[in-house]
């Protein structure tokens, strides 16, 4: 089954909700107050966090972004979860074995309770990771779990979910057959496409299950309520097995892609923490709210992807062109100014078992040279003063990519491409890309795991919707299952550093620089812990003088 037509509903579901949140906004500016820091129950200890964008679900199999994750993470407990620093540990597994061969995996769970009082069992797992990849879910990160045997399959319809090389070996022992081996399991694990989801939930409510009113977690907090265009209220979960260590009893979400709005609401106290920065305004936030801004190496790419469905992109110096035209060091360090690097490769500095690749040769030019170049590969494509090439760039509404993406249209225009701007609240955007509604999409990678294929297996041909410009080459994939398969890491990742190399010699995307992670902290705030991952859960956290009062 295509998932190409439950995207396309999906964006114009987004639309609309975007319709909606504009009217919000627009009774507001009317005169309505900007709602104020909300009330906590007596005796309790109630944080707020302000967040990019309004999730799609809280479905952990439909959704896709790091928004969604970390509201996930605080529900949620896979067979791992991570420590205060982002790393993994035992969650639901307790313990774990691996064959000699690398590709069974024993995993022993700890005896615990969905939120319902219903016992999670290896069965709920079962049933998550053939639920996820049944083509009927048009789950967009069902390739991730390709690493499972028989994912694939199940996946494109061509064998029964039954086949998936995953079996409940009695209610808290679960065993999972791997294709291939891999060590990054516990890391992967980490991530919401291997979270468990309540059996018995889902079977009675179907979809409407991750509605608040039906919604069941096994993490330390549960839903409670969610008002599209306000804020998603989750709420501490007493059947967690580590509740008693949990301090924050009520976690409000507030929706804020302003970023500048949202860093006036945490000074004045009424959000406690909010997941980004303008970059440019990190060093007047540092001298004006001392101790607030938090930044931290991450592992994420931002990058352009050219749909392959437009004529002119189908062309490699068309792709190039624009590629080399862009003043990368001009939108790191005098624009952005938060920390970010240049990127001319895709993958970033600081993977696991990976030694970062070496950039094109025209990256060490001079802006000048480039964009002459530019130029002569747009002439010799047939583009020109005469017949000058017009793109739509479509792109994220959040702090940074407001800021860069005027840049890149200036950089364009000097080589004589004429780029329009169509700016999306960030949600709408991703989902316009997967449905390849576009012609240049402004992206941006975050791993799912520490190795360099979570960023590789974007362009693969089988990885589907997140693999926007719809990239194909049977070599590049054929480099990324070899090394899926060989058990030497440092074999393996000098083949993944020939799949970087082919890709970007294929100029599959246009890699613009890499990540760091920006948050907005309060110093009442405790318990925060800065690290690659990003991962900062609502368990591990508190307020100064919260610990003490109760």
């Amino acid at each position: 089954m295509s998932l190409r037509t439950p995207i396309q509903a999906l964006a114009a579901a987004l639309r609309n909700l975007l319709l909606l949140l504009a009217g919000a906004v627009l009774l507001q500016a009317c005169g309505q107050k900007a709602p104020q820091r909300a009330a906590c129950p007596a005796g309790k200890v109630c944080m707020s966090q302000g967040i990019n964008a309004e999730p799609i679900s809280l479905d952990p199999h439909m959704t896709t972004s790091t928004t969604e994750h970390r509201i996930l993470l605080d529900t949620f407990v896979g067979l791992t979860q991570p420590d205060p620093n982002g790393k993994p540990i035992p969650g639901m597994a307790e313990r774990w074995e691996t064959s000699t061969d690398g590709k069974t995996w024993i995993f022993h769970l700890r005896e615990a309770q969905w939120s319902d009082g219903v016992p999670v069992t290896a069965d709920d797992f079962v049933f998550a990771y053939q639920r996820i990849l049944k083509p009927e879910t048009a789950a967009e990160y069902a390739s991730l779990l390709y690493v499972i045997a028989g994912a694939q399959a199940v996946n494109e319809g061509k064998a029964p979910p039954e086949t998936l090389g995953v079996r409940a070996l009695g209610p808290r022992t679960l065993e999972i057959k791997l294709e291939r081996p891999a060590a990054f399991l516990p890391e992967l694990a980490l991530h919401q496409t291997m979270y468990p989801v309540p059996k018995h939930a889902v079977e009675k409510f179907g979809a409407a299950w991750a509605q608040p009113a039906n919604y069941v977690s096994n993490g330390a907090y549960v839903l409670k309520s969610w008002r599209l265009g306000d804020r998603i209220v989750s709420v501490k979960n007493p059947r967690f097995w580590d509740a008693d260590k949990v301090c924050v009893d009520e976690m409000s979400y507030y929706p804020s892609p302003d970023a500048i709005s949202a860093e006036r609401r945490v000074q004045r106290g009424e959000l406690d923490v909010h997941w980004d920065m303008q970059s440019n305004r990190i060093s007047h936030i540092r001298e004006a709210m001392p101790g607030y801004a938090r930044t931290h190496t991450w592992l994420g790419v931002a990058y352009l992807a050219f749909n392959s469905e437009i004529a002119a992109f189908r062309d490699k110096r068309v792709r190039l062109a624009l590629t080399m035209a862009i003043d990368r060091d001009f939108i790191a360090n005098k624009l952005l100014r938060g920390g970010q690097k240049p990127a001319y490769t895709f993958i970033p500095p600081g993977i696991a078992n990976y030694s970062p690749i070496a950039p094109p040769a025209w990256a060490a030019w001079p802006l000048e040279r480039r964009q002459a170049e530019a130029r002569r590969l747009l002439a010799a494509a047939g583009y020109g003063p005469g017949r000058p090439l017009k793109v739509e760039i479509k792109h994220r509404n959040t702090a940074d990519p407001m800021l860069f993406m005027p840049a890149i249209q200036a950089d364009w225009k000097t080589i004589g491409v004429e780029a329009t701007l169509a700016q999306n609240e960030a949600q709408i955007a991703y989902a316009a890309y997967r449905s390849r509604d576009f012609e240049v999409a402004d992206a941006a990678w975050i791993a799912d795991f520490d190795d360099a294929e979570s960023f590789l297996y974007l362009q693969k041909s089988s990885t589907g919707a997140q693999n926007y410009g719809d990239y194909k080459n049977p070599a590049f994939d054929a480099l990324l299952d070899r090394g899926a398969n060989e058990p030497d890491a440092k074999v393996r990742a000098g083949m993944l550093a020939d799949a970087e190399t082919m890709m970007l010699e294929d100029v599959a995307v246009a890699p613009i620089y890499f990540y760091i992670n920006k948050n907005l902290v309060s110093p009442r705030v405790t318990g925060w812990t800065d690290n690659v991952n990003d991962y900062h859960l609502a368990r591990y956290l508190c307020l100064k003088g919260a610990d003490n009062q109760r």
